[in-house]
């Protein structure tokens, strides 16, 4: 169907016309952002300029079926079975094990943030230091035969006892997306020099041959929850900066016609999410991949943000859903988390990407009202696109 205005965003606009008050522009947006984090940003890049690359190499599990360059992680839920401690784990839901590997993971995610942090402070400044210093991790992770990791999860989400490796286990790349984003950004201005860019190119085509393709890919594609929506924004965050548009077009396909039918109720909610343990927490992540998505796929001629299939939920729809728990957690009507409800909600990637693609003032200002820098590592794994610069329309290099 084609994409339409949905009811909410009709209101907005005849709201506007009846004050004779126009939506602040993406500009207007992008310089509030801008303001908010520019400094942060700067004082963070140049710190992260002193860390060396660390990356699969530096970490070994011994229950790891791979090898030094395979990344390794194990299921969080998984905990050792009190009545027969060196038998096979057993599962609690929602409750992460603090003794299970790890260590390939936080690996990753400081990549993630060193990687984002450092291209932001390049967009802000263009000082060529921080475009460098991206580079030595790149090169490290996936350039380097000494150090790099191999382009696949066959080992990651492991359980003691039963498998190793899952399927699930793909969703430990979702933090590789703002780190191809970043690359694709710094690319674009030939900031990356040809003898990283074209290997790192190679590893991430490489690696969406493997999660397209491979039974652990496609069973994750499949997943009828948020890692479905996860496979979906690392697919094609993977595709934007490889340049692979068959992938491009079967992940819109699949947002409009398989993720939003099946995973949104008429009310904009996500019914999957509720029924886990973190009700609240696994519906802004969820909320946060549509959103990610969206802004991933959606073209000129192709405005997921304002699609709406025949049923009529939409991307607006959900944002107005999950809008008023935000502002307002203590109306939510659902059970509470069984872990970290109190840390939600922070600055949340829905919120940003809404504001941008709605112009809506509202959004932004509760974006930046949230806390910037979490620190519980729960939140962190569950944030992973937090960097606003390397989103924003920069026109060119240098200082806005």
């Amino acid at each position: 169907m084609t994409a339409k205005l949905t009811q909410w965003t009709g209101i907005v606009m005849i709201v506007a016309c009846l004050t004779g008050c126009r939506a602040p522009s993406r500009l207007h947006l992008e310089k509030m952002i801008i303001r908010d984090v520019r400094q942060q940003t700067v004082e963070k890049a140049d710190s992260f300029l002193k860390l060396r690359p660390v990356t699969v190499t530096d970490f070994r599990c011994e229950r790891s079926a791979g090898g030094p360059h395979d990344f390794y992680s194990e299921g969080d839920y998984w905990w050792p079975d009190p009545e027969n401690p060196d038998g096979p784990y057993i599962q609690r839901d929602g409750q992460s094990n603090p003794g299970n590997f790890s260590d390939h993971r936080h690996a990753m995610i400081r990549l993630n943030e060193i990687t984002a942090t450092l291209t932001s402070a390049w967009l802000l400044t263009g000082d060529p230091r921080y475009a460098a210093g991206v580079s030595d991790h790149l090169y490290a992770w996936f350039v380097n035969p000494q150090t790099l990791m191999k382009p696949h999860m066959l080992y990651a989400q492991a359980i003691k006892g039963r498998f190793t490796g899952r399927s699930i286990g793909l969703i430990d790349a979702y933090h590789l997306v703002e780190v191809a984003h970043s690359v694709k950004r710094l690319s674009e201005k030939g900031a990356v020099p040809a003898e990283i860019l074209t290997p790192v190119i190679k590893w991430f085509s490489d690696f969406l041959e493997w999660m397209t393709t491979h039974e652990y890919g496609i069973k994750e594609m499949n997943a009828e929850n948020n890692h479905g929506t996860c496979w979906v924004v690392t697919a094609a965050a993977f595709a934007a900066l490889t340049g692979n548009h068959a992938v491009t077009g079967m992940c819109t396909d699949r947002f409009k016609n398989i993720l939003l039918p099946s995973q949104m109720a008429d009310n904009g909610s996500f019914p999957r999410e509720i029924q886990r343990t973190k009700p609240y927490g696994y519906s802004l992540f969820n909320m946060d991949a549509f959103a990610n998505a969206a802004t991933l796929l959606s073209s000129p001629g192709n405005d997921l943000w304002r699609y709406s299939n025949a049923e009529g939920k939409s991307l607006s729809k959900g944002m107005e859903f999950i809008y008023r728990y935000i502002t307002n957690k203590k109306e939510w009507p659902y059970a509470k988390d069984i872990y970290i409800w109190e840390e939600w909600p922070v600055r949340h990637s829905s919120l940003l990407f809404a504001a941008l693609a709605f112009r809506n003032k509202a959004y932004i200002k509760t974006y930046l009202s949230l806390p910037s820098s979490p620190v519980h590592p729960e939140v962190i794994r569950n944030l992973p696109v937090s960097h606003p610069i390397i989103w924003l329309n920069f026109r060119k290099k240098g200082k806005q």
